[in-house]
Order: C-alpha cells, then sequence, then structure tokens
C-alpha cells in the first residue's frame, strides 16, 4: 500500500509539471470588475488624445476606442506607439483586422483566408497590449457581400471564425475573440445581401457549435431602418438588436455571450444634432444600461469624408457637435480593468530604441533556474520513492 502512495504522489506530481509547463494565460471576465463601458470608434491611431477626453470624461477612466487595421498597415513601431499611447491614456483597445479593398474594384473588401489570419495573429502576438484581455473582432459586416469579396457566404465566415480562434488562442490564450458586427438593416438579397439572423443561423449549420467558441458578440446596434429611430423603438433592427443577436447566438450554442456594440449612431442627415444628442442620452441609460453589454463604442469620432461625416462626433472645424458633448457630460465610472502583467514600461521620449519588443513566434523556453529547480526536485522525489 506504501508502494502504491508513493506511486500515485510521483504520478500528480509530474502531472503538475506538466500543466505548469503550458500557457497559463486565460482571458479574464471583464464584468468581474468596476467597467467603464463607455468608448468611441475611430478610424487613425493618432486619435487616442481626442478619444481619452470623450470616453473617459466625467469620472471616467479606462473606456474603450474600436479602431480596424488592414492587412497592409501592419506596421510594428505604429502599432506599438499605439498600445504603449493606449496605456499612457487608460484606454482599452478593440482591434478589428480587415483585409483591403480590390484594386480595380475600392468598393468590395477581398475575401480573407487562413494565411490572413495567421499572419494577423502572430503581428497582433507580437504587440505588447495595455491590458491582459487583448480584444480582437474577426472582420466585419460579412453579411454584406461588399465586405466578403463579392460574395455572401455564412459557411465560409463560421470556418474563418473557428480557425481564427484556434490560431490566436494557439499564440496567447489572452486573445479575446470577438465575431464580426453584422449589418442590421440587411435584407435577404441574391448576391448582395444577407438578413443577419438568417446568416448566423447558416453559420451554425456549417459551423455546429460555433458560437459557443467565440468570447463574445460584436453588435452593429444602429437606429435602422434609415438611422433614424427613436432609442425607445425597439425592434430586430434598432439600438436594442444586439439583444435579439445574444438570444439567438445563445439558443445555437448554449452559451451566455457578452456583447460589444462596435458601431451605432444617427445619421445627421435624417435626425437634427440636438435630438440625436438627446437619443445618445436616452440610449445609454434605458437601453445601452443592459449588464451584458461590456462596450459601446459609436462610430465615429472623426470622419475622414463622405459618406462617414453623417455620423461624426466632430465637425469639419475641429470641435466637438452637440452629440461629442452630451456623451462627454454623461457620468462615467472609473474602470480597473485586469492590466498586462508582461506590458512594456517604455517612456517614449527618452528610450526610442526599445520601442518594438524583441519577440518572436514560440513558447519561451524555461530559464535555467527554472530547470534546475524541477531537476533538483525530481531528484528528491526520486530518492524518496526509492527508500526502502
Amino acid at each position: 500500500m506504501k508502494v502504491i502512495c508513493k506511486i500515485l504522489v510521483f504520478f500528480f506530481f509530474i502531472l503538475s509539471l506538466l500543466s505548469f509547463a503550458e500557457n497559463t494565460y486565460a482571458i479574464v471576465d471583464p464584468l468581474l470588475v468596476p467597467n467603464n463601458k463607455f468608448g468611441v470608434h475611430i478610424l487613425f491611431s493618432s486619435e487616442l488624445n481626442e478619444a481619452r477626453s470623450l470616453v473617459n470624461s466625467s469620472g471616467g477612466d479606462w473606456g474603450y476606442v474600436t479602431i480596424p487595421i488592414q492587412a497592409i498597415d501592419k506596421n510594428l513601431e505604429k502599432w506599438q506607439r499605439f498600445m504603449i499611447e493606449a496605456e499612457k491614456l487608460h484606454i482599452i483597445p478593440i482591434i478589428r483586422i480587415a483585409t483591403e479593398n480590390y484594386y480595380f474594384n475600392t468598393r468590395i473588401w477581398a475575401k480573407p483566408n487562413e494565411a490572413d489570419i495567421l499572419d494577423f495573429a502572430n503581428f497582433l502576438d507580437s504587440l505588447d497590449w495595455p491590458t491582459k484581455n487583448r480584444y480582437v473582432v474577426i472582420f466585419n459586416e460579412v453579411n454584406r457581400a461588399d465586405e466578403w469579396g463579392g460574395d455572401v457566404n455564412p459557411r465560409e465566415y463560421a470556418e474563418i471564425l473557428q480557425y481564427a480562434v484556434k490560431v490566436f488562442k494557439s499564440k496567447n490564450q489572452d486573445f479575446f475573440i470577438i465575431s464580426a458586427g453584422l449589418d442590421n438593416a440587411s435584407s435577404s438579397v441574391a448576391k448582395q445581401s444577407m438578413d443577419e439572423y438568417k446568416f448566423m443561423t447558416q453559420m451554425n449549420d456549417a459551423v455546429p457549435g460555433i458560437f459557443s467558441q467565440i468570447d463574445a458578440l460584436a453588435s452593429h446596434s444602429y437606429p435602422n431602418p434609415g438611422f433614424s429611430q427613436p432609442p425607445w423603438v425597439g425592434s430586430p433592427k434598432s439600438i436594442n438588436s444586439f439583444q435579439y443577436e445574444k438570444g439567438l447566438a445563445e439558443e445555437l450554442s448554449g452559451k451566455n455571450l457578452p456583447i460589444f456594440i462596435t458601431e451605432t449612431g444617427w445619421s445627421l442627415e435624417s435626425v437634427n444634432e440636438s435630438t440625436i444628442a438627446s437619443y445618445y442620452t436616452e440610449a445609454f441609460q434605458s437601453v445601452w444600461n443592459d449588464k451584458n453589454i461590456i462596450a459601446v463604442t459609436p462610430f465615429l469620432l472623426r470622419a475622414s469624408g463622405r459618406p462617414f461625416a453623417q455620423f461624426s462626433l466632430i465637425n469639419d472645424l475641429g470641435s466637438p457637435t452637440l452629440v461629442a458633448k452630451a456623451i462627454g457630460k454623461m457620468q462615467k465610472i472609473k474602470g480597473n480593468p485586469v492590466l498586462n502583467d508582461m506590458r512594456i514600461k517604455i517612456d517614449i521620449a527618452k528610450d526610442q530604441k526599445n520601442l518594438i519588443p524583441k519577440k518572436n513566434f514560440l513558447v519561451d523556453p524555461p530559464s535555467k533556474n527554472d530547470s534546475f529547480i524541477r531537476l533538483e526536485t525530481v531528484k528528491t522525489i526520486l530518492k524518496w520513492l526509492l527508500k526502502p
């Protein structure tokens, strides 16, 4: 009996060594800590400071920004500066990966493949992030043909999304994978678009349980039709479309998924500015106060031109609109996200040469000290086992 007990102890000891050697990173639930859900969608990394004045105003801290990164924009120095600045300004980044427009038809975004996913995973894993959770949205409005290589294909997107989960998580378990926000206004029109709920259902038909594999849903909860409906209008195409999306995902997967509203907003071409300001106030108080929402990042902080000017929170003169001022005045809380323990501590002005972290894409080997300690421990256990 004594020998059997010793063997069992040794067995569990070996298991503990193996588990210790594995990557122990994992996402954390952002709703278990104080969370400032206010955010804004930006297009350029240089807009962080303007975003901070909006999302961290009126008592707020650690608000969010959603920002796209295109396949042709993988500049390590640029994006590491962005991460450093985000940490400095207490901004939580939500990175939306994107391909690029076709050269001869700029209205259509190229369809991604597995190589694109692998490349993005390697690149984003090479950056030091400000928070432990690394929020990544896998593409955009994929229920529209112009966002998916001129085609609408829920099976292809489900397969790419599944592959993204596997690849990003294999690089680092801190990656928090969010499905693409879908166009909540689209109806099913052959070779043009598909109703988002039909699209989600066909995704699950193609890859059963796909919504149980991701960490959250992105939602484009626009006030449709026409980007003009009041916030108290509730429908599958309104600003509370996230509730219908979440309900369907849970029905298909059994998983209670949190929500990131990465795009929303009223059009200045349909509703006057002061009314939009009041709509946002009402929306945050009575619709987007849902406990399952992690972030709301209205589209758009600053438009680079038409057609986005109708949503811009900064006017052509560079001043905040009445809408931006209303959002800025809303009472917020001080977020307290779990920070990245390995986050870099670099003073941009003093240490330019170490701006880009030196990393490889392989698991770092154990240090000599770790190996020595483990070896000595194994020796001790073996002596104990062999002792009569």
